[in-house]
C-alpha cells in the first residue's frame, strides 16, 4: 500500500513538468490520508490543478467515513467502488517521494523512496465527487501494484508511478478500454529509484519538516 508521501518541490517545478500553473497547496513532508493532495485532472479538455481529499468516498456511500486510500491495480476495474472512476475520472497525484515501513524485529522502520535524480513524479490516481452533504466532496485514491526489486525489499506492494509518456493517456477521459488502462498501471523500473531509512518520528503525522526525509543510519 501507500499511506504517506512527500511533496516539497517549488510550484514552478511542478508547473514546468506537468503543464499546469498554478499548482495548489504548499510543501508537505508527511502527507497522510484525509489530508488534501495536489492533483491534475482534465476539465473542459484542459489540465487543471486541484486539491482533493486523500481517501476516495464512493458516490453510493451513505457517509464519508467509507473511504479508500488505495485501490489495487489488479482488481480496480472490477470493484464497484472504483469501476466508474478508473474509466472516467483518473488523475495525477503530484509527489517527490513516498514512505513505506519494514518490520525489523518488533519495530517498524520507515524508508523513503524517491527518484534517483530527485525529480518530482506522479502517482496514478482516481477521483470521485461525493454529494452526500450540502457541499460536494472531491476525493481520490492511489493505485498500487506489484513492487519492483527495490520496493520489494521493504513491502509487497508499491504505488503506481506513471512515466511522463503515460500522463496524457492516463488523464484522457475518453480512454475507457480496460486492457489499455491495465497496461498503464505497470510497475515502475527500480533502476530509476532510490531509497534510504528515515526517522521513525515521521510516523506521527504532526512531524512534518524536511528532517522527515533525511537519511539515518541503522540503529539511530
Amino acid at each position: 500500500m501507500c499511506g504517506r508521501f512527500v511533496r516539497h518541490s517549488p510550484p514552478s517545478t511542478y508547473a514546468e513538468l506537468f503543464g499546469v500553473d498554478p499548482i495548489p497547496g504548499g510543501p508537505r513532508y508527511n502527507v497522510a490520508p484525509t489530508q488534501s493532495v495536489a492533483a491534475i485532472r482534465i476539465s473542459d479538455g484542459h489540465r487543471e490543478g486541484v486539491l482533493l481529499r486523500w481517501g476516495l468516498v464512493p458516490v453510493w456511500s451513505k457517509d464519508k467515513k467509507t473511504s479508500f486510500v488505495n485501490a489495487r491495480a489488479d482488481t480496480v476495474l472490477q470493484k464497484p467502488a472504483f469501476r466508474s472512476s478508473i474509466k472516467k475520472r483518473r488523475c495525477l497525484v503530484l509527489a517527490d517521494g513516498y514512505y513505506e515501513w519494514k518490520t525489523v524485529g518488533k519495530a517498524k522502520q520507515p524508508y523513503y523512496f524517491h527518484m534517483c535524480d530527485g525529480r518530482p513524479f506522479a502517482f496514478a490516481g482516481i477521483w470521485e465527487c461525493w454529494k452526500g452533504e450540502a457541499e460536494p466532496l472531491e476525493t481520490c485514491a492511489l493505485l498500487t501494484t506489484e513492487p519492483n526489486e527495490l520496493a520489494g525489499t521493504v513491502h509487497d506492494r508499491m504505488p503506481v508511478i506513471l512515466p511522463a509518456a503515460s500522463y496524457d493517456a492516463w488523464l484522457d477521459p475518453c480512454l475507457d478500454d480496460p486492457a489499455t488502462i491495465q497496461r498503464l498501471m505497470s510497475t515502475y523500473p527500480a533502476a530509476e529509484m532510490a531509497s534510504h531509512m528515515v526517522t521513525p518520528a515521521m510516523g506521527n503525522v504532526r512531524h512534518n519538516g524536511p528532517d522527515c526525509i533525511e537519511p539515518i543510519e541503522q540503529g539511530t
